[in-house]
């Protein structure tokens, strides 16, 4: 990845609270994963920003090797990784996910 690449990344991930990499967007997610990611956060209600991997080749490649996690979609939450959208539904499910949107946004 290029040192450009890992800024941007680097500074959509600080300057947002919840940042979503991830297929498409929050208003056409174009995966089902991305979808659930999108539906999570939005049954929580909390503000959020995404970046579409579709619509930038080196973001798609870029996040992967800056969290050294293959796929997409990517969340993090107050800077820190969170995961993929099987861990975000573990997450919601058990609610350790409301608990960790809280702290960010009360930060």
């Amino acid at each position: 990845m290029n040192p450009e690449t890992q800024q941007q990344i680097k500074e959509m991930i600080t300057q947002n609270k919840i940042m979503v990499f991830m297929k498409g967007n929050r208003l056409m997610p174009q995966c089902g994963f991305s979808n659930q990611v999108v539906q999570i956060l939005n049954i929580l209600g909390v503000p959020y920003e995404t970046s579409d991997v579709l619509a930038d080749q080196e973001i798609r490649q870029g996040i992967k090797e800056y969290s050294s996690w293959p796929t997409i979609p990517q969340v993090y939450i107050n800077g820190e990784f969170i995961g993929g959208s099987d861990v975000m539904t573990e997450l919601y499910k058990n609610g350790e996910l409301q608990q960790k949107v809280e702290v960010a946004l009360a930060s």
